[in-house]
């Protein structure tokens, strides 16, 4: 089946610089102009908002997937895009996790840093195969990758799971990674 739906992971947070939100308006844009579908996590503002705008904007389909707790701080995005709301956190990574052929975390905080840890784990565990792509936009997840190094160094981390996911430079480059992806076989893994 061909790779339809890429869900996003990034920031909420609006104080963040603009080499951030132009990466986010950048991926939004060409999720769109590749054809695929975004599920993202519902919020308005920060890089949320953005890669939702430019995505919907390009003329894409945008799928919002919010908790309740969220929607009741008036958080979530226009009437225009498709809103999900869940019962909690739990329920909204579910969902997202769910709904999605590939997996792009741009840079964020706690929250992003869980969201793709967890797909990377259950890539690990053999629960999905998708592909996964960190966005390293301005060398944000260069500390990220030299902790996993020292994972690996130290035997924490098996060498070869280092390659349960791709790191990017730029939106181009995560969405060709994307396009061009070949599930591993039964017998790779």
């Amino acid at each position: 089946m061909p790779l339809q739906t890429i869900t996003v992971y990034c920031s909420s947070s609006d104080a963040v610089a603009d080499v951030y939100k132009s990466a986010a308006r950048e991926l939004g844009t060409l999720i769109a102009r590749r054809g695929y579908n975004l599920v993202y996590g519902g919020s308005r503002v920060g890089l949320m908002g953005i890669v939702s705008d430019a995505a919907w904007d390009a003329g894409g389909t945008v799928l919002a997937i919010m908790p309740s707790l969220f929607q009741a701080a008036d958080l979530p995005h226009n009437e225009q895009i498709e809103l999900l709301i869940t019962e909690g956190m739990r329920a909204r990574k579910t969902m997202m996790e769910e709904r999605a052929d590939a997996f792009i975390a741009l840079p964020g905080g706690f929250g992003t840093l869980e969201e793709v840890l967890e797909v990377i784990t259950n890539k690990q565990l053999r629960l999905h195969v998708k592909p996964i792509v960190l966005l390293n936009v301005d060398d944000y997840y260069a500390p990220l990758m030299e902790q996993i190094d020292t994972g690996i160094a130290k035997h924490f981390i098996r060498p070869q799971f280092r390659n349960l996911f791709h790191v990017a430079a730029t939106p181009v480059e995560a969405l060709d990674y994307v396009a061009s992806y070949v599930a591993p076989s039964e017998d790779s893994r």
